[in-house]
């Protein structure tokens, strides 16, 4: 499995994430000025998060979500190293020593090498 070191902290953002699921309507706001490939997802019950725009049929109003995708954020200190599970839309989904998990931004880490668990995380590692 992969792993990073955190080079710049990232601090999750102070709104409940959202949880889209697999053939969903929702509706679709505006892109993200930093993130471009991120759009302003509203669920049918008005939360809304950003999400990847690729999982959804249309740019635009409303739309099916073609996969599920959930907007946690992992809060990250710098130097810390994590696990990386995945990659989307140039963000991380990523577990640190304690097993939590969510998005870390790319551009907030620095791909390692493949090392053992046991090189990065406490004696016992994170639940599996």
């Amino acid at each position: 499995m992969r792993r990073a070191r955190v080079v710049v902290a990232h601090r999750a953002p102070d709104r409940p994430a959202i949880q889209v699921a697999r053939g969903a309507t929702v509706t679709l706001g505006n892109r993200d000025v930093d993130w471009p490939q991120f759009v302003w997802t509203t669920l049918a019950e008005g939360h809304g998060g950003w999400v990847p725009a690729a999982l959804f049929d249309r740019e635009h109003g409303h739309a099916t979500a073609l996969s599920d995708y959930d907007t946690r954020e992992l809060d990250a200190d710098a130097d810390e190293v994590l696990r990386l599970h995945y990659e989307l839309a140039q963000w991380w989904w990523a577990e640190n020593a304690r097993g939590e998990q969510g998005w870390v931004p790319a551009r907030a880490l620095e791909l390692l090498d493949d090392l053992p668990d046991d090189d990065l995380f406490d004696d016992d590692g994170p639940p599996t």
